[in-house]
């Protein structure tokens, strides 16, 4: 591996802006576009590229993220590599869309693939899930209908009617292996109602029920559907915290500050006992391409981001039967 151990490189970045086929709604609200923040890293001969969605949950915004990445420019120029990047930048989109850049750059200096540069087997197609969008029982049962041929629903859900609304999927989709993400929407009050109706339904994981701060209760909470950590599971330095609440982690580039540490992370969960969600936001297919790595480990994928968007950048992801297929060099890796 290259990574980029003695050379001065030059960073540039960009906000971009892509719009929605259609409203994206969960429980802190709806969007329309998909901000993202593009980073392009170049030895002068050859340039990687990176991809990142700030999250105000995680109190980023384009802008701040742009600030973080400015700052990077100097330790670069001087030989700063991959390595040295993760003590010096903390977890969060920034780092996620430098690192990736830096992988995709250590790929084109070496000519070989990111599955090899990573020590792994060629990568295969990954079964991904189709979110089905927070809205009232009728429209996400409609929205369920015309996706059930899909294996595997990721279902919207927090707020309150929830029991509703999965009935609902589930008589929709009768076929579908579903899954649910509450995005920190339930409460102590409805958490067991919203647990046992999940069971009625079959859903066979469940994300994020309480807020992150209150998600102590689910070590005593009886449920038979495994829960999955998303917003209570950051980098690595939290999976210790996460044991005896949660069955499972949904690992995200942009939460684990990048593919190195995403990595490092599906390694360690699946060595204490967890199973792995591969997870994603809405963005691109360049914020996509590097989860494919981790994926390849993961229980189920969640990689449907781009499938959300008006128009993805050229050289994007194949989505076909179900499946998200590895990317070509032209577009990451």
């Amino acid at each position: 591996m290259t990574d980029n151990a003695s050379l001065c490189l030059s960073l540039r970045a960009q906000i971009e802006r892509w719009p929605l086929a259609g409203a994206f709604t969960i429980s802190r609200g709806s969007k329309t576009e998909a901000v993202t923040v593009m980073v392009e890293i170049s030895d002068g001969t050859h340039s990687g590229r990176g991809e990142c969605v700030p999250y105000t949950r995680y109190f980023e915004s384009p802008e701040s993220v742009m600030t973080f990445i400015e700052m990077m420019k100097q330790p670069f120029a001087r030989g700063m590599n991959r390595l040295g990047l993760q003590d010096a930048m903390p977890a969060g989109a920034a780092r996620n869309a430098i690192d990736c850049a830096l992988w995709d750059l250590e790929c084109k200096q070496s000519g070989r693939a990111a599955h090899e540069l990573a020590g792994l087997p060629e990568l295969k197609p990954v079964t991904t899930a189709f979110t089905i969008s927070l809205d009232t029982p009728d429209a996400m049962a409609e929205a369920a209908a015309k996706a059930a041929g899909w294996p595997l629903l990721k279902v919207k859900l927090g707020r309150s009617g929830d029991d509703e609304r999965i009935a609902a999927v589930r008589r929709a989709a009768p076929k579908a292996e579903l899954i649910v993400d509450a995005n920190e929407g339930w409460t102590p009050d409805n958490l067991a109602g919203n647990l046992a109706a999940c069971a009625a339904a079959g859903v066979t994981l469940i994300e994020q029920p309480l807020p992150e701060a209150n998600d102590a209760l689910l070590a005593t909470a009886s449920h038979t559907v495994p829960l999955c950590a998303d917003e209570s599971a950051h980098g690595l330095a939290s999976l210790a915290g996460l044991k005896g609440k949660y069955d499972a982690i949904n690992i995200k580039l942009d939460k684990a500050g990048g593919l190195t540490e995403a990595l490092a992370m599906t390694e360690e969960a699946i060595r204490m006992g967890f199973s792995v969600m591969a997870g994603c936001m809405v963005a691109t297919s360049l914020a996509i391409a590097p989860a494919l790595l981790f994926a390849q480990s993961a229980r189920v994928a969640d990689l449907d981001g781009p499938l959300w968007l008006a128009k993805d950048r050229p050289h994007g992801l194949r989505y076909d039967d179900h499946r998200v297929y590895p990317a070509s060099k032209a577009l990451w890796g």
